[in-house]
């Protein structure tokens, strides 16, 4: 009995032994900080979004904000949600938002000497939102100026017509006026302003125009400052179309002019230029203006009608090719010297039958050219004819006087 009761040394260490690799077993198969990641380590955190920073357009307590410049607002890190642009008098002044809500600008010009207030509020990416508002005040002219456009809307033009803008009174700002006169044309055509004055500036493509171009001009002067508080009173606007090339070539020598219509001569007809004691200027005119019954008067250029080198007579087709009276007209009293001398007072004398098809064929802007004449260089400053100016001297900045 006592034999059955007795345990083995060895057992007790050997269960203890068991027990304790059990023990590191388990541990090592379920304490692991490498293979099985904490609950704290599971959460992440994101960052709060920046704020939205709105920038305003002016800035609050401007006093002399040119009124034909744009009303903006910008955002960054947001989105714009509303805006609005008040004036003192409660007047609504429309703007139009960015599709992707980064900006808003109005659509419309202001009033001069008027205040407004300007509110713009936006959401950054956590849908906080910030506003923020200007109070400002638009300029009040010294003094206003107009242009006028040397070209009409829906009219058909020729190849050499230069674009005149002439204003009611001098611009010290050329630079500013220039910016506000824009030519857009399709196809895309070179071309550069040049200044006759402080109250004229002209813009002419370095090459004629292509038959068929499509010609849009916009003086978007009104608010604009044009130098010493002068702005300008009211837009103007013109689209054109650019018509067949036509080209004339008056010959003094030969006495004789061709018409040449898109490069290929449809016409020639005798003439009779200026006689040896006023000749024609020699050069590039362009077409001014057409007229059905004038009195051509040299009064009107300086030379008294009563005079020796006077006149004053009535033609039924008369086209102006300057500002110093050089026309080409009907002329039926020098028949007999057209075609081999020159008797006129300077203008271009034709048959009546020439002269109206040359008229029905022609149209301001186009090109005729006097060569052989035995006169002086036709002078860029007469009329339209900015083709006697070479392109590099056209380009030349000119100062204001």
């Amino acid at each position: 009995m006592a034999c059955r009761g007795r345990r083995k040394p060895w057992l007790g260490t050997r269960w203890a032994l068991l027990l304790v690799a059990g023990g590191l077993l388990v541990g090592g198969c379920t304490a692991s900080g490498a293979d099985v990641p904490s609950k704290v380590a599971e959460v992440s955190t994101t960052p709060a979004a920046k704020p939205a920073s709105l920038e305003l357009s002016p800035k609050d307590s401007v006093d002399d904000f040119a009124p034909g410049r744009p009303v903006t607002v910008s955002v960054d890190d947001g989105e714009l949600t509303e805006v609005s642009l008040i004036g003192a008098d409660d007047t609504v002044v429309k703007g139009a938002k960015e599709e992707d809500g980064s900006g808003w600008s109005t659509s419309e010009k202001l009033g001069y000497g008027k205040t407004y207030t300007l509110t713009a509020e936006a959401v950054n990416a956590d849908g906080k939102p910030v506003t923020a508002s200007s109070t400002f005040t638009t300029a009040t002219p010294n003094r206003r100026v107009n242009v006028s456009l040397n070209v009409g809307d829906d009219q058909k033009v020729g190849v050499g017509m230069p674009l005149i803008f002439t204003f009611t009174g001098s611009i010290t700002d050329r630079a500013a006026a220039e910016d506000a006169l824009r030519v857009v044309a399709e196809p895309k055509t070179e071309g550069a302003f040049h200044w006759f004055g402080d109250q004229s500036v002209t813009w002419r493509p370095k090459d004629y125009w292509k038959p068929g171009t499509k010609v849009t001009v916009d003086a978007g002067i009104y608010g604009v400052d044009l130098g010493d508080g002068t702005f300008g009173m009211e837009d103007r606007s013109a689209k054109f179309t650019v018509g067949d090339k036509v080209v004339v070539v008056a010959d003094g020598g030969s006495h004789e002019m061709t018409v040449s219509v898109n490069d290929k001569v449809v016409k020639t007809m005798p003439l009779s230029m200026g006689k040896p004691s006023s000749p024609t200027p020699s050069g590039t005119y362009t077409v001014m203006s057409e007229h059905r019954g004038y009195t051509m008067d040299s009064s009107t250029y300086g030379v008294p009608a009563d005079s020796d080198a006077g006149y004053r007579t009535y033609t039924e087709y008369a086209v102006r090719m300057s500002n110093s009276g050089i026309f080409y007209h009907s002329a039926p009293w020098s028949l007999g010297q057209q075609g081999n001398s020159n008797v006129s007072h300077g203008c271009i004398n034709l048959s009546t039958e020439n002269a109206a098809w040359l008229m029905e064929t022609s149209r301001p802007g186009d090109i005729i050219t006097v060569k052989n004449s035995g006169g002086p260089d036709l002078e860029p400053t007469d009329g339209w004819s900015v083709w006697q100016m070479p392109w590099k001297a056209w380009k030349t900045p000119t100062q204001s006087n």
